[in-house]
């Protein structure tokens, strides 16, 4: 284990070390490991700071009524909704909704598609993050045989209009797509199903997508390609390391949208 002395920390890391933050992480194991104290510890800081914005951001959104949506995709145990909690976690919740739909009802299968998603957009004020969105028939149906090649087709064809559509009133859109290797993906099903407290998160979908991974590859790609737009392209985030991607797309939605103290 390196001391102090082998890590040659700087007077800031040091000072790091020495905070409230620092020294509770630092003693929260048994076994002291000072490097990944101080990565840490700085991904928490840096974690605050962008939440700071965020509620400055949301602050503004409030005052001048701009709706926004934030869209989140990407393969199953990507860490979507790890991102999604941290952004959130310090905003106003009255003035924000998490939107994670489960497959349509049987009524809702008679409707246009998209109605299901029209009824959850926020109003004046609001914010709505899409844990998954109506980009599920982009991957996920087709993958897994839900949806017909027809209905595909016709959501590939309307989907660059719609979101023109959402835009155009007066509407912030971004989307967000959480990439992730193989091996990563298989080792995060893994620590869910040895946890009791993550267990229940694994779904039959999610039990057959490593062995569907070629096919959720291919119709990944396609919509990538084919729905990444002037008005709404895809920002694609690396997520095989958490901390990274959850302040990776924190920083996007600061730099996207153009609030204002």
């Amino acid at each position: 284990m390196k001391t102090l002395k082998d890590l040659n920390l700087t007077a800031q890391q040091l000072e790091l070390l020495n905070s409230k933050l620092g020294l509770r992480s630092l003693f929260a194991n048994k076994n002291i490991d000072l490097e990944k104290t101080l990565r840490d510890v700085e991904y928490e800081n840096a974690l605050r700071e962008k939440q700071a914005e965020l509620i400055k951001l949301q602050a503004w959104a409030i005052d001048n009524d701009k709706k926004i949506v934030i869209i989140f995709e990407g393969r199953d145990a990507a860490g979507k909704g790890g991102a999604i909690r941290r952004i959130v976690a310090h905003l106003n919740p009255r003035y924000l909704r998490i939107v994670a739909l489960n497959r349509p009802t049987e009524d809702e299968q008679g409707q246009w598609y998209f109605q299901r998603y029209v009824n959850k957009l926020p109003k004046p004020g609001k914010i709505v993050f899409f844990d998954r969105s109506w980009y599920n028939r982009a991957v996920v149906e087709p993958v897994n045989g839900f949806c017909t090649e027809e209905e595909y087709k016709i959501f590939m064809g309307q989907v660059n209009d719609f979101e023109k559509m959402i835009i155009q009133s007066n509407t912030y859109l971004l989307k967000f797509y959480f990439s992730i290797t193989k091996d990563e993906q298989e080792k995060r099903f893994d620590d869910i199903r040895r946890s009791k407290l993550k267990r229940w998160k694994m779904s039959a979908v999610d039990e057959k997508a490593q062995d569907l991974w070629d096919d959720y590859t291919r119709y990944k790609e396609i919509m990538l390609e084919e729905t990444n737009t002037e008005h709404a392209p895809w920002i694609i985030i690396q997520a095989n390391k958490k901390t990274d991607a959850r302040l990776a797309a924190i920083e996007h939605i600061l730099n996207k949208i153009p609030y204002k103290e």
